[in-house]
């Protein structure tokens, strides 16, 4: 009798909640429950809703809330529910599910969810007043704001690295002209990661509709995140590191497969090379300037009339001779795609199109039509399989002329006008709706049909795929760049922060046009910028029609060679850098990490000061800088840290003022790391010597420090049928050791030997040993600022470091000293 009163009384107090407003309709009080072991799902009915909870894995609950449900489609998800230990239990007020890793307690007058450590530690919780609720079909989720909560992640926003006490719009957008506090931009991925009390989470909204995360922004009570319609439909991920949400998060939404290694040279592009004789000048000049570099690209001008899929009939008359010229060259070449197909009779894109119902519709039939470069347009419904893989087969032209880069543009999607009517519609997997819901995925479903396509059409061979636009899950089919930035040192700086957020929500191969788009640069901004481009994952220049020509040599000596000495590290960088790129093929790890993921809880890491650096990779700290600045203030994180240049020796938990004269971009190494590089080519094309050099930085702690080393075919699929090298690296700091164990994979290493180098070690000794032998010990001067010149050992940067050589071998090989 007396429980029987208490869920009355709670009733009515709730109801008279809900009465307050009927504006906001919260999700109401718990009526039935129903269980499903085999789904691992619990579903509340509720007398304004539903509730499912499922337990995908012990560290990820899904939340699907919805007044009706709808057809259970994602373009996003693609990890399934795994099989694990869970148990549940309930009293008069709450239910309880409990994992392995964490527990959810589900109050049922009215519905709330709070999420709990195994300690019972509260991670997150729903505002107790307002949890999930609607204003007509807006669907919004209110979270308890915790104290001193950051938030970090959500993709391509501008902004800071800590989000709080801002809002952020998920509305893929093409702005040419976005500045520092621009929003929306051109992607949306809306995956966000709280922070606060030691402990972190993370919540992806799989929900496509234009959405809203308020982060406690115009209020201090709670945050929430938000769409105009559709289902409150999302998932909670828990770890004890933000790495662990990366990883969990990326096995949700998938992750990259291996780029072609020539992916990650250093690429040239322009608005646009025109005609064929000036890409032939370009890529000549950079061979003739010892300038490395790797693909060209050709932007619309390559066209006849702007129409995708032609060739412009008297400024690329021959394309096949082009791209055989530029292959003689070592260069690939990547060529701009548009989604929009112009309307003429006669050109095979648009006949096929109309004849096999592949353009977006209006709801009485007629095919929608705008206007963007090629005049009148229709547009293909990517959300439509059939749709997809015609769009694939049309690449055929390009693979067949030897094209391997494909880039798509224009795709959020962007028409002369900016504005799409909302009532025009999409297949959506043979389920239909508007463009309300499909228009945040158009362009990521874009480059998934170039990517499937050209992929099928390669036999075997990796193409590169970018975007513009995209949503959660590109990674799985596409690089993505940060669209139209200016050339200022604001833009440059904001590049870096867009980067590391990308990084943060699951996209490792991104990158900014280094130079900047619009506007011209200086020499000393350009300088600056392809500083930074060469420790960036999507290493490319890029500018605007009617700007100043931006390639390396047409801004003076000094600049030109500044960009040729870092483009160099960057290729001598190729095997750490392939490596690191493979760890996100593995974990979902990013090779440009925001120091929030490794020092999640150091306050100085979101200091506006030091919010820019970043690692790249496991072991570089990467400091940027304005260009008209000769000095910055620097942190160090915990441990010990090696200036790149000079190796010296710096305490970590400390802030510094680094000098960065404008040949100079501050880099430091942590303690412990073992960095693998190669000699200098000039593409990827080209074999390095057959020697490795792995450098090695001392370490005072008693530590034993593990690194990956990798390599595959740098061009086909094979490695994922098992032709991959892949070794580990110990560097026994405790004894003086270093292992590389066996390695494994069916590839051949193409590195004969290898050369240890040791850096920081003043106590060294006479005598080094391998598999326990004495090895001659060989002096080695090198210059990593100038990694294109012959080391001058009057430079200040010059190092000269003592190393071994050794055969590279297929068994465990051990290095003491």
């Amino acid at each position: 009798m007396r429980n029987t009163l208490i869920i009355l009384i709670s009733l009515f107090v709730s109801s008279i909640t809900i009465g307050q407003n009927q504006l906001n309709n919260s999700i109401g009080n718990v009526l039935v429950i129903q269980k499903d072991n085999a789904a691992q799902t619990f579903t509340f009915i509720t007398d304004n809703g539903t509730a499912a909870v499922t337990i995908v894995t012990p560290d990820i609950f899904r939340i699907r809330i919805a007044k009706k449900a709808a057809p259970d489609i994602s373009y996003a998800v693609v990890g399934k529910t795994k099989r694990c230990n869970f148990d549940y239990g309930e009293d008069n007020e709450e239910f309880f599910i409990h994992t392995d890793s964490l527990t959810l307690r589900i109050s049922k007058y009215p519905l709330r969810f709070t999420f709990e450590t195994k300690e019972g530690v509260v991670i997150n919780s729903d505002d107790p007043a307002f949890g999930t609720s609607w204003i007509n079909a807006e669907v919004t989720t209110y979270k308890t704001l915790q104290e001193g909560e950051r938030f970090i992640g959500l993709g391509e926003k501008t902004g800071n690295l800590d989000r709080r006490g801002e809002a952020y719009v998920n509305w893929n957008t093409d702005n040419p002209h976005y500045d520092n506090n621009t929003d929306p931009i051109y992607a949306s991925i809306p995956f966000y990661i709280g922070i606060h009390h030691g402990l972190n989470y993370g919540i992806f909204l799989d929900n496509t509709y234009r959405s809203i995360f308020n982060f406690g922004a115009s209020n201090d009570r709670f945050s929430y995140f938000s769409a105009e319609d559709g289902e409150m439909n999302y998932y909670f991920i828990y770890h004890q590191s933000v790495a662990g949400i990366i990883s969990s998060y990326t096995w949700l939404t998938g992750r990259m497969e291996m780029p072609p290694v020539w992916a990650l040279g250093y690429q040239q592009c322009r608005w646009s090379y025109t005609p064929d004789s000036r890409v032939l000048e370009v890529a000549k000049t950079f061979r003739e300037k010892r300038i490395p570099a790797d693909v060209i690209y050709l932007d619309i001008d390559y066209m006849d009339g702007y129409k995708i899929f032609t060739w412009n009939p008297e400024t690329f008359s021959n394309p096949e001779k082009l791209i055989n010229d530029l292959k003689s060259l070592q260069f690939h070449t990547a060529v701009i795609v548009d989604p929009g197909i112009k309307v003429e009779e006669g050109y095979q894109a648009y006949d096929e199109g109309v004849a096999y119902n592949h353009f977006v519709k209006y709801p009485d039939g007629k095919l929608w039509t705008a206007q963007v470069w090629p005049g009148w347009c229709h547009f293909p419904d990517f959300t439509r399989p059939a749709t997809r893989r015609w769009w694939g087969e049309q690449f055929m032209g390009y693979v067949n002329l030897g094209i391997t880069g494909f880039w798509n543009d224009m795709n959020e999607i962007a028409t002369w006008g900016q504005q799409p009517p909302p009532l025009i519609e999409f297949d959506w997997e043979g389920n239909k709706t508007t463009y309300r819901q499909a228009k945040n995925v158009y362009g990521m479903e874009m480059a998934r049909s170039t990517f499937e396509g050209t992929k099928n059409l390669m036999n075997g061979r990796r193409p590169l795929i970018i975007t513009r636009a995209g949503f959660a899950g590109l990674q799985r089919y596409t690089a993505i760049w940060t669209g139209d930035n200016q050339a200022d040192d604001q833009h440059m700086l904001l590049g870096v922060r867009l980067v590391n957020s990308l990084g943060i929500s699951g996209v490792s191969f991104t990158g900014s046009d280094v130079g900047g788009f619009g506007g011209d640069a200086t020499p000393e901004l350009f300088a600056r910028w392809m500083e930074i481009g060469a420790f960036t994952p999507f290493f490319r220049g890029h500018s605007a029609i009617n700007t100043a020509d931006a390639e390396p040599w047409v801004f003076g000596e000094q600049t030109e060679n500044i960009s040729r000495n870092y483009i160099q590290l960057r290729y001598n960088l190729l095997p750490y850098v392939y490596t690191a790129m493979h760890e996100s093929t593995l974990n979902g790890m990013p090779l440009n990490r925001s120091l929030a993921i490794n020092y999640t809880f150091d306050n100085k890491v979101y200091e506006r000061a030091y919010q820019n650096q970043y690692l790249f990779g496991r072991s570089l700290l990467i400091i940027p800088v304005e260009s008209n600045r000769d000095s910055i203030a620097v942190y160090l994180p915990r441990g010990d840290w090696f200036d790149f240049y000079t190796d010296e020796k710096f305490s970590g938990k400390q802030e510094l003022t680094a000098g960065c004269p404008i040949d100079k971009l501050p880099v430091f190494v942590s303690a412990g790391s073992m960095i693998p590089m190669q000699s200098p080519v000039q593409s990827t094309e080209e074999m390095p010597s057959d020697t490795l050099r792995v450098h090695l930085y001392q370490s005072g702690a008693d530590n034993d420090y593990h690194w990956d080393y990798y390599e595959d075919d740098g061009l086909t699929y094979a490695y994922q049928d098992g032709k991959f090298y892949e070794r580990t690296m110990i560097y026994k700091a405790g004894i003086d050791e270093v292992v590389f164990t066996p390695p494994e994979g069916g590839y051949k290493s193409k590195f004969k030997s290898i050369q240890l180098v040791f850096h920081g070690f003043d106590n060294l000794g006479e005598i080094i040993k391998f598999n326990g032998k004495p090895r001659k010990i060989i002096m080695q001067s090198m210059n990593f600022q100038l990694a294109a010149e012959t080391p001058d050992e009057s430079h200040p940067s010059t190092l000269i470091c003592p190393s071994i050589v050794f055969p590279n071998e297929k068994d465990e090989m051990v290095i003491n000293w």
